[in-house]
């Protein structure tokens, strides 16, 4: 049986923690004099929200099998999400509830998609909220589970096993709510250091705090509507955002145990780095060739800028532009699809499908070859030493295959559902895999110089579900769907 009354209870607690962030957002619109009331009857309807979700499990039995808690975490993205769209709502930013929801989702799921036009005619206030969400969503709603709630008897492991990103999970503590303390330690580390370097380069204080929040997060949210190299005209800010969009796709536990922990020589033994390092380079070498030669000025420098920033923007799916990539020579194309779908280390702020994925594969792949001359030969898959078993490769596998339907699925229902925009079978392609990935641009005409705002409300709802799926890594989602999951043996 599902534990309702234990679920609602930690949703109610968590809903404490949305209030507290829409205060401070609060806080940010009386700094800068704006309206604050509309923050105020968003926060007094979180906390009615809180308390009933609260009292209604305060009696209820701690214990959280594996079921409640891929319930649990579902739930929570999604509440969270439509508590996200009211600040949107109520001060007038959005008028409609299909591009609130797309809005909210898209933070939260620090995907990056927008359908805003004028980000720059936004206040300050919903500003601050967008970055917000996705800091939030970056670290993931449940990391706040785990930490703040042991003391309530609620079952952590379960609740990381259904948040947790990747086939594999390491644990660098016994205990799984230690483990997050330090993992947000280092999120923490890398934002504060952002900004930092962003002030040093000469980036005013709040645009340095929200833009340090959506890259750490790898979210890809702007306070401003122009691309990067038009708004700053800075070379260094760019660098500097290519290097710590590429440090959060790092797998935060290798971060800590090899660079906290004074461990460099580990850093550059795991497999798992090396693929994502093996795709970037590969990827920024190809684009800055092809740029170079196509290039008018054949500016190296230039070239090498834009390349880097695209590719490691798009992989660690922060959805950030330097410039309009879509422009790019079509050879380019199949390169950044493929990088939109690679995506960085597990362990990370990032989407997409995973280095590790790739890593246990290609090891898979090799094994087979072997096979096929030495059909005898046993030969066991292993990455960082520790042996794959081969229910792990199954369900990579089924992974896999859930992810291509997906964006396939996703792609027929855009092309179904939004008949008026004329979207084309590339073009819902390109926003399937983007939503799925949690990239935020995509190809063509929603590449990064245009909002998805001609998406129909079906297809933004469409879009926003994507997300949730591809963020939560899909078995979390899709399992709901199941009959057996609802049964009561």
């Amino acid at each position: 049986m599902i534990n309702w009354r234990q679920i609602f209870r930690v949703i109610g607690v968590l809903l404490f923690i949305e209030a507290g962030q829409l205060f401070v957002t609060m806080l940010v619109a009386l700094l800068y004099k704006e309206d604050v009331l509309p923050y105020l009857w968003i926060i007094l309807i979180t906390v009615c929200l809180g308390g009933t979700g609260a009292l209604i499990g305060k009696n209820a039995n701690k214990s959280m099998s594996r079921r409640d808690g891929y319930l649990t975490v579902s739930l929570v993205w999604l509440v969270f999400a439509l508590i996200g769209m009211l600040p949107f709502l109520f001060t007038g930013s959005i008028n409609s509830i299909s591009g609130a929801f797309f809005e909210s989702m898209s933070g939260f799921t620090s995907t990056g998609s927008t359908i805003l036009d004028n980000i720059d005619a936004l206040p300050h206030g919903v500003i601050f909220w967008r970055s917000m969400t996705q800091w939030i969503g970056g670290i993931g709603i449940i990391f706040f589970t785990i930490a703040l709630l042991p003391t309530f008897g609620v079952g952590e492991i379960k609740l990381f096993a259904a948040e947790a990103t990747g086939p594999l999970h390491d644990k660098v503590h016994p205990r799984i709510s230690v483990a997050v303390r330090w993992i947000g330690s280092v999120y923490l580390c890398l934002t504060v250091l952002c900004i930092i370097s962003l002030l040093i380069c000469g980036m005013g204080i709040f645009d340095a705090i929200n833009i340090s929040m959506t890259t750490t997060a790898t979210g890809g949210f702007s306070p401003h509507t122009k691309l990067f190299s038009d708004q700053f005209q800075s070379p260094a800010i760019e660098y500097v955002l290519t290097i710590f969009m590429f440090l959060s796709g790092v797998n935060y536990t290798l971060i800590y145990y090899s660079i906290l922990k004074g461990r460099i020589k580990k850093f550059f033994q795991n497999p798992e780095l090396r693929a994502y390092l093996y795709i970037s380079i590969t990827s920024i070498i190809i684009c800055t060739l092809f740029l170079t030669l196509t290039h008018e000025s054949n500016d190296l420098e230039l070239s090498f800028r834009q390349s880097a920033f695209t590719v490691i923007s798009l992989q660690t799916t922060t959805g950030f532009a330097s410039c309009d990539y879509t422009l790019w020579p079509l050879v380019l194309m199949p390169v950044l699809l493929f990088i939109m779908f690679a995506g960085a280390c597990s362990g990370s702020t990032s989407g997409g499908f995973k280095c590790i994925r790739w890593a246990i594969l290609w090891e898979v792949l090799s094994n087979e070859f072997t096979r096929i001359l030495h059909p005898r030969a046993v030969i066991p898959v292993k990455i960082c030493g520790e042996m794959i078993s081969t229910s792990v490769q199954k369900t990579l596998l089924a992974f896999c295959a859930l992810f291509l339907s997906s964006i396939f699925v996703g792609a027929f229902l855009l092309i179904l559902f939004d008949s008026k925009s004329h979207i084309q079978y590339t073009e819902a392609l390109s926003l399937s895999l983007s939503s799925i990935s949690n990239v935020g641009p995509a190809l063509d005409y929603y590449g990064p110089t245009h909002s998805w705002s001609v998406l129909c409300p079906a297809s933004r709802f469409i879009c926003g579900s994507l997300m949730l799926v591809g963020r939560l890594e899909i078995f979390p989602i899709m399992i709901l769907f199941t009959r057996r999951f609802w049964t009561k043996d």
